[in-house]
């Protein structure tokens, strides 16, 4: 299991700038779903889960948030606020997005497709599930 990374993407000049995600190039897994969360009602945060099998990749295209996430070595903050850098997270990694400023757009990037059985809702399983994972 890979520790939650700040992945750099390429920034091509051209008329502005132009990034590109290639999988198994720039990231570390196939991609197999793309969405974005926008709109979220101010004082509002998103995620407070983690994934069994999941991995992604999460990006501010605008705006920016933080990202807190936890998994066996601890708690980290990330702060995103730029386009062409987005958080790595792997597996059995508990996640919350918090601080989302007004007008931010954040990009997920997901190895899999949409699985209500691959979701860990509740952070004391998630805890337990985390320590029998060793």
């Amino acid at each position: 299991m890979c520790r939650p990374r700040i992945i750099v993407l390429p920034k091509i000049e051209s008329l502005g700038y132009l990034t590109v995600i290639e999988a198994e190039r720039q990231i570390p897994f196939k991609i197999e779903r793309i969405y974005y969360i926008y709109d979220v009602p101010k004082g509002q945060g998103r995620g407070g889960h983690a994934h069994k099998n999941l991995e992604q990749l999460i990006i501010a295209i605008n705006g920016s948030f933080d990202v807190i996430i936890e998994d066996k070595a601890g708690r980290k903050v990330f702060h995103l606020e730029k386009p062409d850098q987005g958080l790595y997270i792997s597996r059995m990694t508990w996640r919350e997005i918090e601080k989302i400023s007004p007008g931010a757009v954040c990009l997920v990037v997901a190895s899999k497709l949409y699985d209500e059985n691959d979701y860990i809702r509740d952070y004391d399983s998630f805890k337990i599930q985390l320590e029998c994972d060793s």
